[in-house]
């Protein structure tokens, strides 16, 4: 739990070592993973049907192509990382983990990239990924971060969270990418609404605010950071594309291949085309002068720099509703475990369900922003990183909303005579003392010892 976001953006292994020891670790219990997921289909049926629909579909479409069977990868393992639920579910961890995990993650990013940036003079660091999706990940763990600073109690951890917080900002930042700050005012949305709920101080909210406004007025001051001249840089483009000019631009590439995948997307509006087959359309339109040859100018854009529309292009309509379920789903999942818990009183800590339906609710904010000017799902880090982290907090809703259950049936179950009470506490302390050190009680979804859990 804490080394999975810790290890996403500094190592190349770090998210797919994670997805494969969730999977394993499920496999070992899988007497209380099954259990669990029996006990919670109810809740979670829509967001797994969700994830298995989007691989059947591209599976359906991989039948008939040559260059399908790669494409089948990513699907498949975002659905395997459904296992993290199941794992959560079973070992019962503490979210404090998560937390430290994450603002971990985010420290180890800024620090990462600042190296690139300023001691190797890399133009656009991106540590070991794109730096689209670098810059992207790095803002997810500020947003999770900021969720953290609110969630835990102890003052150090607030104060690592915190930073956990800046450093996200900044590593995004320093990696040139700006499309993922799309992302920032839906998110303060969200964030906004929270507060009002009392899930957040008002202090955290705005301070927030004031150190990305204040992050990003600094790194546009500096220029070692070269934000100053991305900026300049995007306005040119913009200033170049109306005017018609035949310069290969960051942004009017862009433009044209959205215009190129609408062609194409009415062209084939069912089963879509596979990269290589649009791409020698869009070549077809280059040479007969009906399309800009700087959609093809070096390095090649691989996809059309958008999520629905690469969706939509590459499968069709059915796939792009399937794309559209793995993103909608999750998040009116999140919403209703949150609608679901109690409100905070003031100045009150939130509660495990409260803080881990807030942070899937801006994950998946996050994604969606992400993909409106790259194909963040494109990646397999960040489409593992995304499926994982859905149903770790997923894990966590079920785990608390369990842990109430419980409490509630406690308090109108209890017998009424004291004498009957005293018998039953005594009985209850004579098997606890009989019991194994690290054997869980009856009812308890998980499936061998403590020593056994992550």
């Amino acid at each position: 739990m804490l080394t999975f976001p810790l290890l996403s953006l500094v190592t190349g292994f770090g998210i797919g070592l994670a997805g494969f020891l969730f999977l394993f670790t499920a496999c070992l219990w899988w007497r209380g993973c099954l259990a669990a997921l029996r006990a919670h289909w109810p809740q979670t049926r829509w967001v797994l049907l969700a994830f298995l629909l989007h691989l059947a579909c591209v599976l359906w479409l991989a039948l008939g192509r040559t260059h399908g069977a790669n494409a089948v990868d990513g699907p498949l393992r975002m659905c395997s990382a459904g296992a993290a639920m199941l794992v959560v579910q079973a070992g019962r961890p503490s979210l404090r983990a998560l937390w430290l995990g994450v603002a971990g993650g985010a420290l180890l990013g800024a620090g990462f990239v600042g190296w690139q940036r300023l001691a190797l003079g890399m133009e656009r660091p991106g540590g070991l990924l794109n730096p689209i999706t670098f810059g992207d990940l790095a803002l997810c763990l500020s947003l999770l971060a900021l969720v953290g600073a609110a969630a835990v109690r102890h003052a150090v951890l607030r104060a690592i969270a915190a930073l956990g917080v800046a450093s996200g900002l900044a590593a995004s930042l320093l990696t040139g990418s700006r499309g993922g700050w799309l992302a920032l005012p839906a998110a303060f949305v969200l964030l906004a609404a929270a507060r009002q709920q009392a899930l957040l101080p008002r202090r955290l909210v705005l301070g927030v605010a004031v150190l990305a406004c204040a992050l990003a007025l600094a790194a546009y001051a500096v220029p070692q950071t070269r934000v100053h001249a991305r900026v300049a840089v995007g306005v040119e483009d913009v200033q170049r594309y109306l005017a018609g000019s035949p310069v290969a631009t960051s942004i009017g590439v862009r433009l044209d291949l959205w215009k190129a995948g609408l062609r194409l997307a009415a062209e084939h509006p069912w089963r879509g085309l596979d990269t290589p087959a649009y791409k020698r359309r869009m070549r077809a339109w280059v040479a007969a002068g009906e399309l800009s040859p700087a959609v093809f100018a070096p390095p090649e854009p691989p996809h059309m720099h958008n999520d629905a529309l690469q969706a939509l292009v590459t499968r069709g309509i059915p796939g792009l509703l399937a794309w559209a379920g793995i993103l909608l789903l999750p998040f009116l999942f999140f919403r209703a475990q949150l609608a679901r818990a109690p409100g905070a009183a003031p100045r009150a800590q939130p509660t495990q369900r409260q803080s881990a339906a807030l942070a899937g609710m801006l994950v998946v904010l996050a994604y969606a922003a992400f993909g409106l000017s790259e194909v963040i799902f494109w990646s397999m880090k960040g489409s593992l990183f995304y499926a994982l982290m859905v149903f770790l907090l997923m894990g966590w809703c079920l785990v608390d909303e369990e842990a109430g259950a419980s409490a509630d049936s406690r308090l109108t179950g209890g017998v009424t005579d004291a004498a009957t009470d005293a018998a039953t506490a005594g009985t209850a302390d004579k098997a606890a003392a009989d019991t194994a050190p690290g054997m869980m009680q009856a009812g308890q979804a998980r499936p061998g010892p403590a020593s056994a859990g992550p």
